[in-house]
């Protein structure tokens, strides 16, 4: 048997394969423990910072905080709408938790019904996870802290403190100001400010009417975050309040309206129904916006039950009814200003005379007047408020004439002031019967004398006639109402800043002492005296019909609420010196001159003794009587007295 031979040519090959493949797997090696160093020295020398941020975030969770919502107050500082700290109740949606055995054991602390623990559960079902729903606020320190010490039992519940908006002045600015309540799906948006996360915090509220709503944005304010430390599942473990993130209060609201004209202005009404508006006449700026029966803005705040909100909505008189801009109604008689004014600019002599009988035959039908007046002219006409005399007036000058005066003075327009609702009412014309009634569009002369006394198609609201009657006291300016004075701290426009009015200025001057002499003389001079010395108030009543009488109805006598006329006041003060306007509606209260001349002297009466010039004029001192010099004063000592006896001198 041979001997293998060995061929050295086959080593040597062999040799430089495995060296080759020797240096190629260490220059791999070689080259991965290099690029593993450099990831290396990159994640700790480069992304040091990054990781140790990554990292804090996994230990620490920052959680929203609503923004102190910004303070509405009034013309003089008085707050309207405010917030105070609430504790609440909160329960959120987590994996260990379950919703309904939660709220079984929170009852035991809390009030909750079935009725409730049930909507409760839909809620926290709908809810994102982990984003708490509000099960109850203004939770008192018992339940408060009943809750707290056995917070560890149970899981996803928070008891904590926040803020709730709340309106001192309950009613009396309820229509105005609005109110707040919880986010819901339909404000929610894709895109804009009502996409922001803050949004689902519980404690969040937005504006829903009134102030609250219009100016809802620059009220929010900015959230902040509270910085919490939590544990692997997300629980919140302590609070470093080192890290907070403080949030910024929304801006501050300022009104033109006086805290006590406006509560004075809902006291007067009582139970009556209506609404009160009153300007200064000199800017523009609304005093008063009163709307009643009025309604708890705060109860909105917590939230009304099923059985309260239909109790209000129910209610005949309508608490929820803004009747200040929203309603409209006749005018009635006073808008016989607008009829005077309107022939005196066409040129209707004001000394023709007109016969009343309380009746007037015209157009197949009779005119009636609440009284038989005899001869007057137009001063008396206005001041008697007799319907005959405008019933003749309005047929002379005509329907258009009428409107074009009515809308120079505001009636028929809505106004910028800040919040929503306004309607704009009629001033009728041909124009609008043609657009109006198709099938009819002519205006016929039967339609006229209706719209000289304000009724007919004629509807306003209160703000518009107390516009109306600014203009009148003004008479130089087209004032414009302003309710909002300014937005954290920057003043708005005032309601001066108005053409001038396009009427000439004795014809306005004759109107104005016409509504002069209707309060000393006329038809309010019973219930139109302010009681305050040399200051006069000039106005005018109305009183607006509601229905078509029956056979056999009188005006306003043993009929139901709902089947009386409106009653309606407007007028100015000081006479002299114009410086208040006011308008005041009673619904269904009858005459104008019995139900809304008196309130309307009462609220007056707030405005003037406020007013620091007004008062001087009032407190004047009584002058000292003139004495002669040698006058000897029963009394008074002699200059020298002669000495007691036994006194030295």
């Amino acid at each position: 048997m041979s001997e293998p031979s060995i061929f050295f040519t086959e080593v040597n090959e062999k040799q430089g394969v495995f060296h080759r493949r020797t240096f190629l797997m260490g220059g791999l090696a070689g080259l991965g423990l290099a690029a593993l160093g450099g990831q290396l020295a990159h994640l700790q020398l480069v992304e040091a910072q990054r990781y140790q941020k990554l990292s804090a975030s996994n230990q620490f969770n920052y959680r929203l905080v609503p923004p102190p919502r910004g303070l509405i107050v009034d013309r003089t500082g008085v707050v309207l709408a405010t917030n105070r700290p609430n504790f609440r109740l909160l329960v959120a949606r987590e994996e260990d938790n379950d919703p309904e055995t939660t709220l079984k054991t929170l009852a035991n602390f809390v009030p909750l019904d079935d009725a409730r623990q049930a909507r409760l559960i839909k809620e926290i079902d709908r809810a994102p996870k982990r984003v708490p729903v509000s099960v109850m606020e203004d939770m008192t320190w018992e339940q408060f802290s009943a809750i707290n010490v056995r917070a560890p039992e149970l899981p996803g519940v928070t008891a904590d403190m926040g803020e709730v908006r709340v309106y001192p002045h309950g009613g009396a600015f309820a229509h105005v100001i609005g109110y707040v309540a919880k986010v819901n799906r339909e404000d929610m948006t894709p895109t804009g400010p009502n996409a922001e996360p803050i949004m689902l915090h519980p404690g969040f509220r937005i504006g829903r009417q009134g102030v609250e709503k219009a100016f809802d944005l620059d009220l929010r304010g900015r959230p902040g975050a509270q910085k919490v430390e939590v544990d692997a599942r997300g629980h919140e473990v302590r609070q470093d309040s080192g890290g907070d993130i403080p949030a910024i209060p929304g801006k501050q609201i300022q009104l033109s309206l006086d805290a006590d004209i406006q509560t004075r202005a809902l006291e007067v009404f009582g139970e009556e129904s209506g609404a009160a508006v009153m300007m200064d006449c000199r800017t523009g700026d609304v005093l008063c916006l009163v709307s009643a029966p009025s309604f708890d803005a705060n109860s909105f705040v917590r939230g009304l039950s099923g059985a309260e909100y239909r109790a209000l909505s129910d209610y005949e008189r309508k608490p929820l009814f803004n009747k200040a801009l929203t309603a409209t109604y006749p005018p009635g008689s006073t808008f016989k200003t607008m009829v005077a004014l309107a022939a005196l600019e066409q040129g209707v002599n004001p000394a023709q005379t007109c016969f009343c009988g309380g009746s007037w035959p015209y157009g197949g039908r009779i005119w009636h007047c609440d009284k038989s007046h005899g001869t007057v002219d137009m001063h008396q006409a206005i001041v008697t408020s007799c319907d005959i005399y405008f019933y003749q007036t309005a047929l002379k000058i005509g329907p258009d004439v009428i409107a074009a005066t009515a809308r120079k003075f505001g009636l028929g327009e809505t106004f910028d002031i800040g919040i929503s609702g306004q309607k704009p009412g009629l001033v009728p014309d041909r124009a609008y019967k043609r657009k109006a009634f198709k099938k009819d569009p002519v205006w016929h002369p039967g339609e006229t004398p209706s719209m000289g006394i304000g009724q007919g198609y004629t509807n306003v609201n209160a703000l518009q006639l107390c516009v109306m009657v600014s203009r009148l006291a003004n008479a130089e300016k087209a004032l414009r109402p302003r309710l909002v004075r300014s937005i954290g701290g920057v003043l708005q426009p005032a309601g001066d800043a108005a053409g001038d009015l396009p009427v000439n200025r004795e014809h306005l001057q004759f109107v104005r002492n016409a509504m002069a002499a209707v309060t000393t003389e006329g038809t309010a001079a019973a219930t139109a005296q302010l009681g305050l010395g040399d200051i006069k108030m000039a106005g005018k009543t109305g009183t607006a019909q509601a229905h078509t009488y029956r056979e056999g109805e009188r005006t306003n006598k043993n009929l139901a609420w709902a089947r009386k006329d409106h009653a309606w006041f407007v007028a100015f003060a000081p006479y002299d010196d114009p410086r208040y306007a006011l308008s005041v509606l009673v619904e269904h209260g009858g005459f104008g001159a019995a139900a809304a001349a008196p309130r309307a002297r009462e609220i007056m009466r707030v405005a003037l003794l406020k007013d620091p010039e007004i008062r001087a004029r009032i407190e004047k001192p009584t002058p000292m009587p003139d004495i002669p010099p040698d006058a000897v004063l029963d009394g008074v000592a002699p200059a020298d007295l002669p000495p007691t006896p036994g006194t030295p001198t």
